[in-house]
């Protein structure tokens, strides 16, 4: 049987594959986190392994393993494996792989799997060139991208494919693979005498930001230096090394802990006491520390909604548009728009009507009891027999009235004159 990756096996002409690509998972089991997606009873996983020759595009971050799925199914389906890039390939690559997929077919009723890397890249033209050959069945086409394909796929491709989307993996992943990849004497650095402190593998993971091929690279790094340091009994590789290799000081801030939620009050704080320097700070040290910007987006909704409510409406929009960034781009980027936001929250009026009157309206009714039936002449009377039972009688139908506006009872009687929102006499 033909080998399904003949490029990547071993050569003595060439050098060793880095890391990263040792430790590339090549089984389900091996592969860590998605297990919405790849989990032992996921529908995607089923679905691969009675080969139903299902087209899709695996829609994540970098390093969150869409080419290690990809490669995976070609060996659980037995499909002959072509991997090409967007970046440099064009319509006559596709059309030799074409050839070749039908070839495969004709000959010993084997698929083809044609994996694009960076699928966003390839223009509407390279996207028409694929999408008969996807809709016959001469292929199986697996797309990875790190952009929305709703905006960067056609329509016509995307229906074609389901789109699955992977997050990132999360810190326990990376230490995970980062002591895998420590102790596998064969692929990894098992037999190198190595061992790093543990405020280093902090950083390491850190700055991976959940991407395992970013971790991993850093590792190779640091090892390549302590072997050049050819001592018998080299010391742990410190903090300061891995500062060195990544050229970035090391920041204060444990996303799992205290330092997480410490951050995130001085952050709302800051906002809702109108210092926008100070603010635009501690955004910029959960960005440095790997906070999850969707958590800051979260807490930007909530203090513009919180601390400057009516006082300029326009926060919360501007608040939200940021959040949509931050899903749409994600970082580097969205850090614009985050601190446009903040900005702008920061410098607003504040008003926190909106949080007392809701606040005080649920403690009534959840701590005090005061869960009251609607007043008859509130209830629905859209239907039969409303009427007979008295519902919607003597109901004052405001547009009827001068100013659109006419007196009458709202509230539950047990709570008449009750007051939540403070007046507003403007």
């Amino acid at each position: 049987m033909m080998e399904l990756f003949p490029e990547y096996e071993k050569s003595t002409d060439a050098p060793p594959p880095p890391l990263a690509d040792r430790l590339r998972p090549e089984s389900w089991e091996d592969l860590l986190g998605h297990e919405h997606l790849i989990g032992d009873k996921s529908p995607l996983r089923r679905l691969i392994e009675k080969d139903a020759g299902l087209s899709f595009i695996l829609w994540g971050p970098p390093g969150a393993g869409k080419t290690t799925i990809a490669r995976i199914v070609a060996r659980v389906t037995q499909s002959e494996f072509h991997e090409i890039s967007a970046v440099n390939a064009g319509v006559a690559d596709i059309r030799k792989i074409i050839e070749r997929a039908k070839r495969n077919w004709s000959q010993s009723k084997r698929r083809t799997i044609l994996f694009i890397d960076e699928i966003h890249r390839f223009n509407k033209s390279q996207q028409d060139a694929v999408l008969p050959y996807v809709e016959n069945g001469t292929i199986r086409l697996i797309g990875s991208t790190t952009e929305n394909p709703s905006f960067e796929v056609i329509p016509a491709l995307r229906s074609r494919c389901q789109v699955f989307r992977l997050g990132y993996l999360t810190a326990d992943h990376i230490r995970h693979i980062i002591e895998r990849a420590l102790k596998d004497e064969t692929r990894g650095l098992g037999a190198v005498p190595i061992a790093f402190d543990d405020a280093a593998l902090d950083l390491i993971i850190s700055h991976a930001n959940g991407d395992a091929r970013r971790a991993l690279n850093v590792l190779e790094a640091a090892a390549t230096y302590q072997k050049e340091l050819k001592t018998e009994n080299p010391p742990p590789v410190g903090l300061s090394v891995i500062e060195g290799i990544i050229q970035r000081t090391a920041v204060l801030y444990d996303k799992g802990g205290t330092e997480h939620y410490d951050h995130a009050s001085a952050f709302q704080k800051s906002m809702r006491g109108s210092d926008a320097d100070a603010a635009i700070y501690w955004l910029a040290k959960m960005i440095a520390g790997g906070e999850d910007p969707r958590f800051i987006a979260r807490r930007l909704v909530v203090t513009a909604a919180e601390d400057v409510g009516l006082a300029d409406p326009m926060a919360l929009v501007i608040a939200n548009a940021a959040a949509d960034a931050v899903e749409r781009i994600g970082l580097p980027e969205a850090r614009i728009p985050l601190a446009q936001a903040v900005i702008y929250v920061a410098r607003a009026p504040k008003d926190n009507s909106a949080i007392c009157a809701i606040d005080s309206a649920m403690s009534d009714i959840e701590k005090k009891g005061q869960s009251f039936p609607v007043p008859d002449h509130l209830k629905d009377a859209h239907y039969k027999d409303a009427k007979k039972y008295g519902y919607g009688t003597d109901y004052k139908y405001p547009h009827d009235y001068p100013e659109h506006h006419v007196e009458q009872e709202y509230l539950p009687s047990e709570l008449k004159g009750k007051k939540y929102v403070p007046r507003d006499d403007k």
